[in-house]
């Protein structure tokens, strides 16, 4: 840095807030690369400017979700904290979004993410609100439970989906069908976790994300209409796919091919089986579908 005649650093502000991106976007990676590697895998695929910001998107989504699932509660929090601290983070992040800044690395890099590619309120809010419906005892209806998935997942999808087309303008026709597919998507992944995670729901959270199911004695025939929903869902998400620009596409579809994985596998797993196990698609498998995702349609629909 140079000083210029008056007295101050030249080009100061603007490398240091540089440095604190990148300390920021680090900090982010870093919470992704613990939490998940199916997630970590698709990311790669991703255009390098597109995989920064959807890190920094997941993150946050990543943080929200500790404070609701066990993380908070293990370091001794009860509920009205864990509120208070859902309250903290999402008046934190509409800060940040508004102002560019935050002392929390995670809620920088989302907000930074989030004035680039025009994330506002009326995704985030939703999101924060499902994430309190977490810490209300109350049984899902059909409509709340519609609510909850719309706000934790849906529109996760829908901020991801203005990262992906911050440089590749849409019709409002076209930008209609690209969100109902992320939409889908969104709603697809969660309800295909709601499945998986049923036992640790159920008995460390005392969640039950299926109204009207009994999951003591959930059955096959109920499991299989359970994933029939879940895999209209992934139809719906998969027939936009082409429509989506090349930097996010594969990664995209590598996401969406783990996820029918998932589902299948589900399918060949035995209803109660599920009260004790967590279904899970291999490392191994993961990386062919990675690989297979990267080399275009071309290498999976063989």
């Amino acid at each position: 840095m140079s000083r210029d005649t008056a007295g101050p650093l030249v080009g100061a502000a603007t490398t240091g807030l540089d440095s604190y991106n990148a300390a920021a976007l680090a900090s982010a990676t870093t919470v992704i690369a613990q939490y998940s590697t199916s997630f970590g895998l698709a990311a790669r695929l991703l255009a390098p400017g597109l995989r920064d910001e959807v890190r920094s998107i997941y993150a946050l989504v990543r943080i929200a979700d500790e404070i609701v699932d066990g993380a908070a509660s293990g370091a001794g929090i009860d509920l009205a904290g864990q509120r208070q601290l859902l309250d903290d983070l999402e008046h934190e992040t509409e800060h940040a979004m508004a102002r560019g800044f935050s002392t929390n690395l995670v809620v920088h890099a989302f907000a930074v993410t989030a004035r680039r590619v025009g994330i506002d309120p009326t995704l985030t809010r939703p999101f924060f609100a499902s994430m309190r419906r977490d810490l209300d005892p109350a049984p899902f209806t059909e409509a709340s439970v519609a609510e909850y998935i719309y706000g934790s997942a849906e529109v996760v999808g829908l901020m991801c989906l203005r990262s992906f087309l911050r440089d590749s303008p849409r019709s409002p026709d076209e930008l209609a069908v690209l969100e109902h597919g992320a939409r889908s998507l969104g709603a697809a992944f969660q309800k295909v976790n709601f499945l998986r995670d049923l036992a640790a729901d159920r008995d460390a959270l005392g969640r039950n994300y299926f109204p009207g199911v009994d999951l003591t004695r959930l059955t096959d025939p109920q499991k299989h209409l359970l994933l029939d929903d879940m895999d209209a869902d992934l139809e719906a998400a998969a027939r936009v796919l082409p429509l989506l620009p090349p930097g996010s596409r594969r990664a995209v579809t590598a996401a969406h091919r783990l996820f029918a994985r998932l589902s299948a596998k589900l399918r060949e797993t035995p209803a109660q089986a599920l009260m004790s196990t967590r279904v899970r698609v291999p490392d191994p498998e993961k990386l062919m579908i990675a690989l297979s995702s990267s080399l275009g349609p071309q290498a999976w629909r063989r």
